[in-house]
């Protein structure tokens, strides 16, 4: 991997995509606070997709927030965003800072333990900006996080550290699948935050 460092920043992708890992960026103090401020403030509910026909409900909750109400879609199920929160405001700024790219929307994820996760997915909805990045901040327990390429089948796996920051972007979503693999070795919640840019 530190073939592909530059500056402690790791793209984790050697080929047909830019994703850089900025390690940890708030200290243990920050990431607890703001894990505990979202756990309770946020609107939290069960995700919905559906799949071949059927309304799925999740164990995991999830929640849209924005800059204004925009409209989300995904897994054929649309959501209007909840407007920004003080504590989402204050993480946009310094996910902003860090990154050097601009959000007006969150996707937020809550995992309730190991055994809650995400299949293999892009994010290539058309309301999303594209090529635009996608910023991850994860807050509770460490994950795994699985990245395969659509055509070699390659895999890479980055674990996600408290108060970390991964930022997909350029054609990552183009050529690369990614997933949060359930595990039996993480019974605490996980918080995973995604800023992102939706063109109006």
């Amino acid at each position: 991997m530190d073939l592909f460092s530059s500056d402690n920043i790791t793209n984790i992708l050697p080929f047909d995509g830019v994703t850089n890992y900025h390690g940890v960026i708030l200290d243990k103090e920050k990431a607890d606070f703001y894990y505990q401020q979202l756990l309770e403030n946020i609107n939290w509910k069960n995700d919905e997709a559906i799949i071949f026909g059927k309304k799925i409900i999740t164990k995991r909750k999830v929640a849209w927030y924005g800059e204004s109400e925009y409209s989300y879609t995904y897994s054929k199920v649309t959501k209007t965003a909840n407007i920004f929160t003080k504590e989402l405001v204050e993480l946009k700024e310094i996910i902003e800072k860090e990154s050097g790219e601009t959000y007006n929307s969150c996707l937020l994820n809550l995992y309730h333990s190991g055994d809650e996760g995400m299949a293999y997915h892009s994010d290539g909805e058309k309301m999303l900006k594209k090529n635009g990045a996608i910023a991850s901040l994860s807050l509770g327990a460490e994950r795994k996080f699985s990245f395969k390429h659509k055509e070699s089948k390659q895999r890479i796996d980055v674990i996600l550290e408290r108060g970390s920051l991964l930022v997909m972007k350029k054609d990552t979503q183009t050529n690369w699948l990614h997933r949060l693999p359930p595990t039996k070795k993480v019974n605490s919640p996980r918080i995973n935050l995604t800023f992102r840019t939706v063109e109006i």
